[in-house]
């Protein structure tokens, strides 16, 4: 059977912040080792069960995620089929039928994988073993999903209260889809041994799929269809068409199509539930990162240039400055350039409320980073002040910015290291260590990186508006319209 990884990339993991930012979400971090979460989604079914063919993953995201997708993709050698590009968030329902709809533009008839892609699999031979039991079961028919065996009474997950057993291999009828309960019912969930967590990973196969959007949301398979009807391919990147795709009605999976479909008598269900044991988390939270990383004698998870004193089972994460706990137990302590958060652990399901605060407030710590990573490369703020800001702009080896000219603002550019080569009005010339040019308000301008070392900037921009939406784009290497 075929199996088609859909990764599902449209989270904002806002009670990961400050590390997570709408710009730069969870998936995209490395937070319990050397990869991105992202890019530990997309290996994880490497090696499966030969009787599965494995292709190249579809990845359903943000359009303003799609550089980071590909980037990080290529960092680990994988090459998407397609990235989906949604132009708002409709929710999973919606995100898996585009990628159904892409899976059988060929003719093809796989079996769709969904997965988010900010979650951890600790035991990921077991869960390929998994994956292959799951593609039988779909390819007769069945909508799979995964639940996870709880550990503990659990009040922050939906469950799934799993009902006949159906094979010789665990997997049992899915009963019912239950909302988050309370702790006195977690216990009882747990105890019963009929309850499991909702995981979110989903198998079936792209027509299945397709016939029960037909059945159950119909509305939301006519405008998804539409969208794809007149999609756009740029590269990799494919884009639904915007008026249909945000006229589509937002739902989940589960609400869909498997609440629905757990209601019938279990003869005429075709949702199955497959148990699974292997070491997950959603890093929902930042208590999650404590069970999933290593921890000193005195329990506390550290990250950085930290000191502790008399501490205990503190999560303490430090990317610029020295960071000293003294005297302090059960908290969460995480510095970044531009912020610093500080709560109890029984309080961390609160810290979505900050970067709520901060989005109304028309501040922009909820959505960047001091260092915003662009298709070339990034740019990090040092300095700022009336009618000027300092930037250092990092261009990869062989990347230029676009063709480009401000309206409110000139910019000198000195070169700190590598070598430039400058586009300015129609003349080109190259700039080396310690030289530097000037670029005129109104000026058409251009930076690029010919050589094979990253190119450092240092960019003074002065004038009356300094925002990024000061910009008019004459020629971009990546279809860009926007500040993006």
């Amino acid at each position: 059977m075929l199996l088609q990884p859909v990764i599902l990339s449209g989270g904002s993991g806002t009670r990961l912040w400050p590390l997570s930012r709408e710009a730069h979400p969870k998936q995209f971090l490395a937070l319990c080792g050397d990869q991105t979460m992202l890019q530990m989604t997309a290996n994880r079914v490497d090696g499966l069960d030969e009787a599965c063919e494995l292709l190249a993953p579809i990845v359903v995201c943000n359009e303003a995620h799609r550089f980071l997708v590909a980037e990080q993709l290529a960092g680990i050698g994988k090459t998407p089929a397609a990235i989906l590009l949604e132009p708002v968030g409709r929710n999973t329902a919606p995100a898996l039928t585009l990628a159904a709809l892409a899976a059988t533009a060929d003719g093809r008839d796989p079996a769709l994988l969904a997965m988010p892609a900010d979650h951890r699999i600790g035991d990921e031979p077991g869960f390929r073993e998994l994956v292959a039991a799951g593609c039988r079961l779909a390819g007769a028919g069945n909508i799979v999903t995964f639940g996870i065996v709880p550990t503990h009474p659990e009040t922050g997950f939906g469950y799934i209260r799993a009902g006949e057993p159906i094979d010789g291999q665990g997997a049992r009828r899915l009963a019912a889809f239950v909302e988050k309960p309370d702790a006195a019912t977690a216990a009882e969930y747990l105890a019963s041994g009929d309850y499991l967590w909702n995981s979110g990973i989903f198998l079936v196969t792209a027509s299945r799929w397709l016939e029960l959007m037909r059945e159950y949301a119909p509305d939301i398979l006519k405008s998804t269809r539409d969208a794809m009807a007149g999609a756009e391919r740029d590269g990799l990147f494919l884009r639904p068409r915007a008026e249909a795709f945000e006229a589509t009605r937002a739902d989940s999976i589960d609400y869909a199509v498997m609440e629905p479909l757990s209601a019938l008598p279990a003869a005429e269900s075709s949702a199955v539930v497959l148990p699974m044991d292997a070491d997950w988390s959603d890093l929902g939270a930042w208590p999650a990162l404590c069970e999933v990383n290593p921890a000193d004698e005195n329990g506390n998870v550290l990250h950085g240039d930290v000191f502790t004193l008399n501490a205990s089972d503190n999560l303490v994460h430090a990317e610029e400055r020295l960071v000293a706990v003294v005297g302090v137990d059960d908290l969460i302590i995480v510095e970044t350039p531009d912020a610093v958060l500080i709560t109890h652990k029984d309080r961390a399901q609160e810290v979505k409320a900050v970067a709520n605060y901060l989005k109304k407030s028309g501040r922009i710590e909820h959505e960047f980073h001091r260092c915003v990573h662009r298709p070339w490369g990034s740019f990090e703020g040092i300095g700022f002040g009336n009618r000027y800001q300092v930037k250092r702009l990092t261009v990869n080896p062989g990347a230029k910015l676009s063709l480009q000219m401000h309206h409110h603002r000139a910019e000198h550019w000195i070169v700190v290291t590598g070598t430039a080569r400058v586009t300015r009005d129609g003349e080109e010339f190259l700039l080396t260590e310690n030289q530097s040019t000037y670029i005129p308000l109104g000026a058409s301008h251009r930076l690029e990186n010919p050589g094979c070392v990253p190119l450092e900037i240092i960019e003074v921009q002065s004038g009356s508006y300094l925002g990024e939406d000061d910009i008019i784009r004459f020629d971009d290497d990546y279809n860009r319209k926007s500040d993006a």
